[in-house]
């Protein structure tokens, strides 16, 4: 039989309000008004009605400039040029793989976006494109960057660099895209042994840190080899941190991963998911954050 394990109810401690990470935000539900003043223009999310900016999704108020727009807590991808991603695979069409990116529409991956075996560049040929399903085929996980956006909203995509393709032995945590904060790199080596790619649609993938990168390969060879216990337990751990972080809608970046995976450190893996686990190291990962922003 299964273990089964039964706690008792308790009393949790309230979480301190000062130790909320963004806690100046403006939260705002739909048909919130944002504003009245007409100085302002209208963005993403809201609309204008009897001379007010009125909210209308549920989200955080963001300005810049004269600009103000509302960032949905929760919602599809919605691609930008230069973004990174992580998608799966779900169809070889001619000269083209369909990608899901957790956005409305499937992502586009053409043939002539990517960079062949062993990173040649060349016009690509027949022989290219009946040989498609030997580079990618359903399924496949990738890496890749947003290079264009269509004029029905769907993202084009390229993986004309060797730190993109294809995926090969890790985690996918899948997780909103709003909680991913958008940094210069979104390739974290971290010190506790395994790498993670936070792809801005909410594609997080955890993998053990390479011992040496093979630019042989193009992102089309895919590794194999078991993975040693040590590295599946820290991968597990990260996932499980990961997890916990976004319970408490904490934005997800390389400090706060690292910070919560320390203090999870005194637990055992399978005991991080518990309520009153992941309250404890999600309040010092955060208490953390604050003493390194003051």
């Amino acid at each position: 039989m299964a273990a089964v394990t039964m706690r008792l109810p308790a009393i949790r401690a309230p979480l301190d309000s000062s130790a909320r990470r963004g806690g100046e935000k403006h939260l705002v539900a739909p048909g919130d008004t944002i504003t009245t003043d007409t100085g302002y223009m209208r963005g993403h999310g809201t609309y204008v009605e009897d001379d007010k900016l009125i909210a209308s999704v549920a989200g955080v108020v963001e300005r810049v400039n004269k600009l103000v727009c509302v960032r949905a807590l929760k919602a599809r991808y919605n691609g930008e040029i230069g973004d990174i991603v992580v998608g799966r695979i779900t169809e070889v069409q001619q000269k083209r793989w369909k990608v899901e990116t957790n956005s409305r529409l499937d992502s586009v991956l053409l043939l002539s976006s990517i960079n062949l075996p062993g990173g040649e560049l060349r016009r690509k040929s027949a022989e290219d494109e009946l040989a498609m399903r030997d580079y990618l085929q359903e399924g496949d996980l990738i890496s890749a960057e947003v290079q264009s956006i269509f004029s029905d909203g769907a993202v084009s995509l390229h993986t004309r660099s060797l730190k993109y393709g294809k995926l090969a032995q890790g985690v996918l945590v899948q997780v909103s895209p709003s909680l991913v904060k958008r940094q210069k790199t979104h390739f974290h080596d971290l010190p506790c042994g395994a790498s993670v790619i936070l792809g801005n649609n909410g594609f997080i993938w955890i993998y053990p840190t390479p011992e040496q990168k093979d630019d042989e390969a193009g992102g089309y060879t895919s590794n194999l080899e078991p993975v040693p216990l040590s590295d599946r337990e820290v991968i597990s751990r990260l996932r499980n941190c990961i997890v916990a972080l976004v319970t408490h809608r904490m934005m997800l970046f390389d400090t706060s991963i690292l910070y919560c995976y320390e203090a999870s450190l005194p637990h055992q893996i399978k005991d991080i998911l518990k309520p009153e686990v992941t309250e404890e190291i999600v309040l010092e990962a955060r208490q953390r954050l604050l003493d390194l922003e003051g």
